[in-house]
């Protein structure tokens, strides 16, 4: 019985993939409403050959890597992501020396045993037909080229690899907590990003990825009772030959190609309404309550997909797949992994969080070494809002969470700018609030600061404008500016670049003269609301003076606020009872005891 559901699953997914992509494989570096903007490109072809027993892997790659960029390249460097999966990398000793290490690797890498480690050995690597000389450091292979690439020159990359599968510890690896055979994330050799910064070749010590944009074909040889699931589209030219089968992928216009593979899979898949077919994997040795979650899911991730597509922009391909695997939940290429074995609840939760990366990630692909904040955050916004909808929470505000982690950070005395490197955090926890709850708090505040409505228009056309890019925080702020004609550089500045904080109060009241006092350094324009000895409120609106200009809004506009003036006092026309900044609290002000006052 249990080989006739794997053959039935595997026919599944023959017939329920695509062969072919909505979407047009184009360099935007050639398409850009900014002339001087270019970005690198390449293309992959892959055969690998799995054996399941060892979890040792053959391939062998040929890229052809165009130089979209001005610069002459002397050399390229390509990463080698399964190599932090041995004793003494520098993930393991980071691990090991940092005060909160993650609990899920903790100093588990320092006793792998040499069939237990992760590696990608390259076996040799040729330019254009000539033997390249390379070195492996740790997880990066640097790589002198035999000739330098010039500007709009493309070359192709012949290379041979082995590859062992570590046991699962961090996003990858062999035998998960939860019994997948596979989760195969950052398995091949990948060629670094080169910009307008220069190389990107960032060891992997723990935190995300950056990569080249550009189409994948990879050929998958493995045991032909594995049921296979991740980045592409199948192509309808299966080959079984013995006791393996071979798959061929193809995935146009991604930075990454992601699979898991498990005998027991059981897949699933329903097609979104005027969108992409949705894929299901998990294993059939989940229990009957949580394999029926699984169900429940599917209907959930539909409406996710439509919310996205809605409110940020239509999703470009023709599927995605949410597939067990992994230590938790990471989003790559038209698909995730998750864990399974969890609660309805959690299980919505977190497809709706990796699913929103496909926008805030792998279609707005950010530097995640740099601007983490931009894709953990940006995701955090608005799956938190997408949940508030799908799950009927009824949140006011459903970014009030973020809020709380980001002030409780503020306080502590540890935080680092957003501009810290990903790596370079002191603690693992100021990485994680930063990231997550700052991230998500700068454009839920972003929307208090030019009005919900420009915010929604905002994001639609930082996607527009963006998507198959490399966007930087300047990005979102400029596309900020250009739907509202504010300016609001001194936001970016303040918020994501320092550590200042913003703190405003209610310094005085007087019969009809409300004063107020600017405590925090960092600026902010301002809402409040006054109530009157009568019974009766009004609100107030107080523009930032540089900003430029004031959001629509429905209360009384008084006189901008200069920021160098830490005391501002208005006068209004009756008696007042008591004044309230910021009601609704959609600032992040560190002390909110002094934001009212009652006379």
């Amino acid at each position: 019985m249990k080989k006739l559901m794997l053959s039935i699953g595997c026919l599944s997914l023959l017939f329920a993939c695509s062969t072919t992509s909505p979407i047009t494989a184009q360099n935007p570096a050639t398409k850009s409403n900014n002339p001087y903007y270019w970005q690198q490109h390449v293309d992959y072809k892959m055969e690998i050959d799995m054996d399941v027993e060892s979890y040792q892997y053959q391939g062998k790659q040929t890229l052809v890597y165009t130089n979209n960029s001005p610069d002459v390249l002397n050399r390229v460097y390509y990463h080698l992501y399964f190599n932090a999966f041995q004793p003494n990398s520098e993930m393991d000793i980071r691990s090991r020396t940092i005060a909160d290490p993650d609990g899920r690797v903790g100093d588990r890498i320092s006793k792998l045993q040499p069939h237990e480690i992760g590696y990608i050995k390259v076996n040799s690597l040729k330019q254009n037909g000539t033997t390249l000389k390379h070195e492996t450091v740790g997880t990066v292979l640097e790589v002198q080229l035999a000739k330098p690439i010039q500007p709009g020159e493309s070359v192709t990359f012949d290379m041979d690899f082995d590859g062992q599968v570590p046991v699962q510890i961090r996003r990858s690896g062999r035998n998960n907590k939860e019994g997948v055979a596979l989760s195969m994330t950052q398995w091949y050799p990948k060629l670094a990003e080169y910009d307008f910064e220069g190389w990107h070749a960032d060891p992997y010590i723990g935190r995300e990825f950056h990569g080249v944009w550009g189409d994948f074909d990879v050929k998958l040889t493995i045991d032909k009772d594995y049921v296979v699931g991740g980045t592409g589209y199948l192509q309808d030219d299966v080959k079984t030959k013995g006791k393996k089968k071979t798959l061929h992928f193809v995935a146009p216009m991604v930075h990454d190609f992601t699979w898991a593979a498990d005998p027991d899979y059981i897949h699933d898949s329903v097609q979104v309404p005027n969108g992409p077919m949705l894929h299901f994997y998990y294993k059939n040795t989940l229990d009957a309550e949580k394999q029926a979650d699984w169900k429940k899911l599917q209907p959930k991730t539909v409406e996710l997909m439509q919310y996205f597509s809605e409110h940020i922009g239509t999703y470009p391909y023709k599927q995605y797949s949410v597939i067990q695997g992994g230590d938790g939940g990471m989003e790559y290429a038209m698909c995730t992994l998750i864990t399974g074995n969890r609660s309805f609840g959690s299980l919505v939760g977190v497809t709706a969080h990796e699913l929103a990366h496909t926008w805030f990630q792998f279609l707005l692909a950010t530097n995640e070494a740099k601007h983490e904040w931009m894709d953990e955050g940006f995701t955090s916004y608005i799956s938190d809002y997408a949940m508030n909808e799908v799950m009927d929470e009824g949140k006011e505000n459903p970014t009030s969470g973020a809020y709380r982690s980001y002030l409780f950070l503020a306080k502590s005395g540890k935080e680092q700018p957003l501009t810290t490197h990903a790596d370079r955090y002191t603690y693992n926890q100021a990485y994680g609030i930063a990231a997550y709850s700052k991230g998500e708090v700068f454009l839920s505040q972003l929307g208090y600061i030019i009005g919900e409505e420009n915010l929604k228009t905002t994001l639609k056309k930082y996607f527009n404008d963006f998507a198959f890019k490399h966007p930087k925080p300047l990005d979102i702020i400029r596309t900020a500016e250009k739907v509202t004609d504010f300016e609001l550089d001194w936001y970016l500045i303040d918020f994501a670049q320092t550590t200042n904080t913003i703190d405003y109060a209610v310094d005085s009241i007087t019969d009809k003269t409300v004063s107020l006092k600017r405590i925090g350094i960092m600026p902010m324009p301002i809402d409040l609301t006054v109530t009157y000895t009568d019974g009766t409120t009004e609100d107030f609106y107080i523009p930032l003076q540089m900003m430029r200009g004031e959001k629509p809004t429905e209360a009384t506009i008084i006189a901008d606020w200069a920021w160098a003036n830490p005391n501002y006092t208005f006068e209004v026309s009756k008696t007042v009872k008591s004044v309230e900044i910021d009601p609704k609290q959609w600032v992040a002000d560190v002390n909110r005891d002094n934001n009212k006052l009652e006379k």
